[in-house]
């Protein structure tokens, strides 16, 4: 079995078994994989404020379960969240670093950004850079001409 196949309960009634930081580690795995499945309904139903839910309990379980993140990164994200317009903000990456992703609403890109610049380098020194990105259609196979 993989810790993909084990469901909050699951690791919940075996807590007693593990050792608290691996504990918190597969709680975050697990409760990551379930915001995964909520996400992909979310998205299909349109709910976006669900979606934005979920990336903040993302990124709250990755904060405090897997301890990944740092006052830096919490500082960008608050910055989004901060904005009317953004429906939800995480880290990404490893999580060391200082790379943050929203979800926004459109016409709100430049607001959030500036919220980022104003309140980001009073916390770390740093001007940030913030890239305005839009969905797109993800990576497909394509046939290679014969030759």
């Amino acid at each position: 079995a993989a810790l993909r196949d084990v469901s909050s309960e699951q690791l919940e009634a075996n807590r007693h078994l593990l050792p608290e930081n691996v504990y918190y580690r597969c709680r975050h795995v697990v409760s990551e994989n379930e915001r995964v499945l909520a996400t992909v309904e979310a998205l299909r139903q349109g709910d976006l404020a669900e979606v934005g839910a979920l990336m903040n309990a993302s990124h709250a379980s990755l904060r405090d379960d897997y301890l990944v993140s740092s006052p830096a990164l919490d500082t960008m994200v608050d910055a989004m969240r901060s904005v009317e317009g953004c429906y939800g903000a995480r880290l990404t990456g490893a999580g060391f670093g200082g790379c943050a992703v929203a979800l926004v609403k459109p016409g709100y890109e430049q607001a959030i950004a500036d919220a980022v610049y104003e309140q980001y380098p009073k916390i770390t020194s740093i001007w940030p850079e913030v890239y305005t990105t839009k969905a797109a259609d993800g990576a497909q196979s394509a046939p290679l001409p014969s030759v």
